[in-house]
């Protein structure tokens, strides 16, 4: 885990390209939950999502430890890989990013226009990271894994911001995809020894992180999550998992059906997009608030780039209510 100084360094080298993302209450979201709501907008960063920070970092330490690297490669459902193109080519480096077949089409389209390369491979990201191993020994391409602690450092940032935003929260609810989120989450409360509760929440479609928490062990299983596509993970990386089960207060998960309908929610009462992975954290607190009565509460919405064809359907929602 990063310590303070560690984070506030991380912080100073993404500002010239990240503002401070910001922290609101917003009263319509608010409504009927019996809690002082606090959402933090990642989806206010460069490429719509949480992801850069740890992006900026990384090819950051990559390029200090090896000047003489050319490329780098990452597996990616969308936004990590936007975060590697968008590092990499501040960096002057090629970038070749893996998805899997049947990928959201809009972030496709936005890591093209950020330059790097794009591969569609296999139906799930662990496909897509398998096969870009096999790339980056064929190509002599850094391969840039999808959980790592200079990630987590940058990420870290975003949770600094909110801690110094926000006192005295009880507690934070983050997505979970393969835990640098949720880590950043931890290491920040840890170094300004912080007491909030962390709430890590997946897709009930996605579960290997609840199944692996509430076993106290590595699990599998795969992922049939039609809307949360930043958090589909199989495989849990078990550095992070480690983290998870020491940090946690608890894993929820949410359906599909949950996610649509909170990403609509969000868009009535805030008038800003949450992609499905991004929405998570708002629906599992909507959906536990009893448990949140009189608390001061706060959601990550870690990132607005949804599909178009998933807006229309959480719009259509709306409209049929």
């Amino acid at each position: 885990m990063p310590t303070l100084s560690e984070i506030e360094a991380a912080k100073a080298l993404i500002r010239p390209h990240i503002r401070e993302t910001p922290t609101y209450r917003w009263p319509l979201l608010e409504a009927g939950l019996g809690c002082e709501l606090w959402l933090k907008h990642e989806n206010h960063t460069p490429v719509g999502a949480f992801k850069i920070r740890g992006g900026l970092v990384y090819m950051d330490e990559l390029k200090r430890s090896q000047p003489d690297v050319r490329g780098v490669i990452a597996a990616t459902t969308g936004n990590h890989g936007q975060s590697i193109a968008f590092a990499a080519k501040l960096n002057g480096l090629r970038a070749v990013i893996v998805v899997p077949h049947g990928n959201n089409p809009e972030k496709n389209t936005a890591i093209r226009s950020l330059g790097a390369e794009l591969v569609e491979h296999g139906e799930q990201f662990q496909d897509a990271l398998e096969f870009s191993r096999e790339l980056a020994a064929k190509e002599g391409l850094h391969a840039v894994p999808s959980f790592h602690s200079w990630l987590v450092r940058g990420v870290a940032t975003y949770a600094l911001e909110l801690f110094h935003s926000v006192a005295n929260l009880d507690a934070v609810f983050v997505p979970i995809g393969l835990g640098s989120g949720f880590c950043g989450i931890a290491a920040a409360r840890e170094a300004l020894r912080l007491k909030t509760k962390i709430i890590g929440v997946v897709s009930e479609h996605a579960p290997a992180y609840a199944l692996s928490f509430q076993q106290r062990q590595f699990v599998e299983q795969s992922s049939t999550t039609r809307v949360a596509e930043g958090v589909a993970c199989k495989t849990p990386n078990k550095d992070a998992l480690e983290h998870v089960i020491r940090h946690a207060h608890e894993i929820v998960t949410v359906n599909d059906d949950e996610a649509i309908a909170a990403m609509r929610e969000i868009i009535q009462a805030t008038h800003n997009i949450a992609e499905g992975a991004g929405a998570l954290a708002f629906t599992a607190l909507k959906k536990h608030r009893e448990q949140w009565q009189g608390k001061r509460v706060a959601c990550v919405l870690t990132g607005g780039n949804a599909r178009m064809g998933m807006l229309r359907e959480a719009l259509q929602a709306q409209l049929d209510l």
